[in-house]
């Protein structure tokens, strides 16, 4: 790879990632960001004092961060301040006045005893999200599929009968087998939002996600998650890649089949940048629809046409006079039509549902991002990947659909979390809607998150890393494998290491000063505690 010259297109999470990794091999990167900022949906506002993230707040899997930074030479302790949060979360529960908390320690026994008489069964829920998560750690989130030899494997081919019923079976039925209470079955059910699907429509295997808040329990990186970019952009920097914002690629160049290099306007000029390797980060749809030939595309648009985009969303970062002491750093409110509320977001006539189940991060309680006296909230509520819902604003100048849904949720965290006043505490506001994502990101159909995690669209059947037609030219991010969130954008930049390598093992990488092997998985390691004195 040494001495390869790459073109990475997009600064997001995943291309600061592959520029790292790919300068880090000796591979000469160059990376190009349409935007004058780093970060893409993991980005930020300054207002008046506050400051906000506009996208990611869950910081989960740290040991896929810790690995990241190892590849590197260096630790998520070098490079961020975490915080451990206590608790984890909030959740309130529609016409209950009590919420609950879910504790950093003690996490299993206090969701076992929203349901003794089922506790058993969510024991052993519990036990084997940890087992589903080993298993797609080991053998199937650092592969790249290029290859199914590896996969057949005595521990795969011994567990083959159990990952085709967690494949085959939804996660609510799934949930549903293992508890009797509601409270219980939707707290376990709501991951599957952050994997842009319902619980309906998720296979069972990502059961896994309640492993991750429950066993192994949310950090948080003081600073916000604009730090977390920082440090990837540094750390890249620091390997030899050259990052430049505000220069847009407008097309992949291909001649005889293979990738050439790119077209980039930026600093009031058009130019051609020769490389022999092109990674795009673009969502998938804007990298094979706008960046290239019809000759070169590999996806039909009845192929596009059957894809489901997932979820969009509707967020309003609020800057908040007075204290709100009933909202927890992270909390979620779950309305009572829980399952028409899916049905409105996904189902065949989609809308908005009402009152919605949404999500509230208020970074306040743990950081200084807001001025003294004041409160930051972040608030999403999920919506269907629709963009005639509109496109925020500052203070209410938003499209009315998306304004109207802000009120909305502004009123109903105020009345669920002791707090009837909220509404006229707002001193900033400013809102996002599916038409921003689809206008800022490309994302397809405006969806927020990317691809939903259905059984069509997981694993290998997410689609390849690397064009079918075109040579050189390969994907990262959240439209690819393997999937969606920080962490699987990190994954995602290894597996472009993997791939220029030929790399086809099922695990992560050998980190610096560790031997190779599949018992080297990092999946049951420790990670490592957040700096001493920073606890919540």
């Amino acid at each position: 790879m040494r001495g390869r010259h790459v073109v990475v297109i997009g600064g997001g999470m995943s291309g600061l990632a592959t520029a790292a990794l790919l300068a880090h091999e000796g591979a000469v990167v160059t990376l190009f960001e349409a935007h004058d900022e780093f970060g893409g949906r993991a980005g930020r506002r300054q207002r008046d004092g506050f400051r906000f993230d506009t996208g990611p707040s869950w910081y989960l899997m740290p040991e896929v961060f810790e690995h990241f930074f190892r590849l590197l030479g260096t630790t998520a302790r070098d490079e961020l301040d975490l915080v451990r949060l206590d608790p984890s979360y909030r959740v309130y529960f529609e016409g209950r006045a009590e919420p609950f908390d879910l504790p950093a320690d003690g996490a299993r026994e206090a969701l076992l005893a929203l349901d003794p008489p089922s506790a058993s069964r969510l024991g052993a829920y519990l036990d084997s999200a940890a087992s589903a998560y080993r298993m797609a750690t080991e053998h199937f989130l650092y592969t790249t599929f290029a290859s199914l030899r590896p996969l057949l494997n005595r521990t795969v081919l011994r567990s083959l009968p159990r990952l085709l019923r967690l494949l085959t079976e939804p996660l609510d039925r799934f949930a549903a087998r293992h508890t009797d209470d509601d409270r219980v079955r939707r707290i376990l059910g709501y991951p599957a939002v952050f994997l842009g699907t319902s619980p309906r429509a998720a296979p069972s295997m990502y059961h896994l996600m309640s492993h991750l808040d429950v066993t192994q329990g949310v950090l948080y990186p003081r600073g916000g998650f604009g730090t977390v970019v920082d440090a990837t952009a540094r750390l890249a920097n620091r390997a030899g890649a050259r990052l430049h914002t505000g220069h847009r690629v407008e097309r992949i160049v291909v001649e005889h089949g293979a990738v050439t290099g790119v077209e980039v306007s930026g600093a009031g000029r058009t130019r051609h940048v020769p490389a022999d390797v092109v990674v795009s980060t673009a969502d998938l749809h804007v990298t094979e629809q706008r960046l290239l030939g019809a000759e070169h595309r590999t996806r039909s648009e009845r192929w596009w046409r059957r894809r489901d985009p997932g979820p969009g969303a509707v967020l309003a970062l609020l800057g908040v006079r007075g204290e709100l002491p009933g909202l927890a750093h992270h909390s979620l409110l779950f309305a009572d039509d829980w399952d028409g509320g899916f049905r409105a977001i996904f189902g065949p006539r989609p809308g908005v549902p009402r009152p919605a189940s949404l999500y509230v991060c208020r970074p306040s309680a743990t950081d200084d991002v807001a001025p003294p006296g004041h409160e930051n909230l972040f608030v999403l509520v999920p919506v269907p990947a629709d963009t005639t819902i509109g496109a925020g604003g500052a203070d209410g100048d938003g499209d009315p659909g998306v304004e109207h849904v802000v009120d909305d949720a502004v009123a109903q965290i105020g009345r669920w979390t002791g707090a009837p006043d909220l509404p006229d505490r707002v001193v900033v506001r400013h809102t996002i809607g599916p038409a921003d994502f689809a206008r800022d990101f490309g994302a397809f159909r405006g969806g927020a998150l990317g691809p939903a995690h259905t059984l069509r669209q997981s694993a290998f059947l997410r689609g390849s890393n690397a064009s079918d037609r075109v040579s050189g030219l390969l994907y990262a991010g959240a439209t690819t494998i393997p999937g969606i969130g920080l962490p699987m954008c990190l994954i995602s930049a290894e597996l472009v290491v993997k791939r220029l390598r030929g790399d086809v093992s099922t695990g992560p990488l050998p980190e610096p000063g560790t031997e190779p092997g599949p018992s080297r998985s990092h999946a049951a390691r420790t990670p490592a505690e957040p700096t001493a004195g920073t606890e919540t």
